[in-house]
């Protein structure tokens, strides 16, 4: 239904570590190929279902996934450090949904919106993926209707908007 909706590509993904997985992906037509497909791992801190998810972990978890700048990796773009990842982490915070544009796929962009279990853990995250340039707001507020949705399925959360 959200492919459906949006016309873009969307997934949903769980951390492992300091990756995400793909459990579900599903393609819309005629958009842009992407390297997701279900089984898939990426580095949490370089696609937006990562750091939806990252910043749903407690300060001193999130520093035992990434103890030192060697802990970060990248693809199309210099390595996030520590510091930076947490004025990321803070922004995903603020604005209810986490973001990244470029830095999986040179001119694809992402939205990615964090399920916390009862308890506040990560448990998933609902993204969609789209060319970059395309605006966000709609995108995110469809990623943040699925995400509550599954969230009341298992009786947990989606991050609240803060802006």
């Amino acid at each position: 239904r959200l492919v459906d909706r949006v016309g873009e590509s969307a997934h949903l993904s769980v951390l492992h570590g300091r990756d995400v997985v793909y459990l579900i992906e599903e393609r819309a037509r005629n958009r842009p190929s992407l390297v997701t497909e279900v089984g898939v791992r990426l580095p949490a801190d370089i696609t937006a279902s990562g750091r939806a998810m990252l910043a749903l972990l407690p300060p001193a978890q999130l520093r035992a996934l990434y103890p030192s700048d060697a802990a970060f990796a990248s693809r199309t773009a210099p390595p996030l450090t520590y510091f930076r990842l947490k004025k990321v982490l803070d922004d995903t915070r603020r604005a209810g949904y986490a973001t990244e544009d470029g830095d999986v796929t040179a001119g694809i962009a992402s939205v990615a919106v964090g399920i916390a279990d009862p308890a506040g853990w990560p448990v998933a995250a609902v993204a969609i993926t789209f060319e970059s340039g395309r605006p966000r707001g709609e995108l995110a507020v469809a990623a943040r209707e699925v995400a509550t949705e599954l969230a009341r399925a298992i009786r947990g959360s989606v991050p609240p908007v803060v802006e």
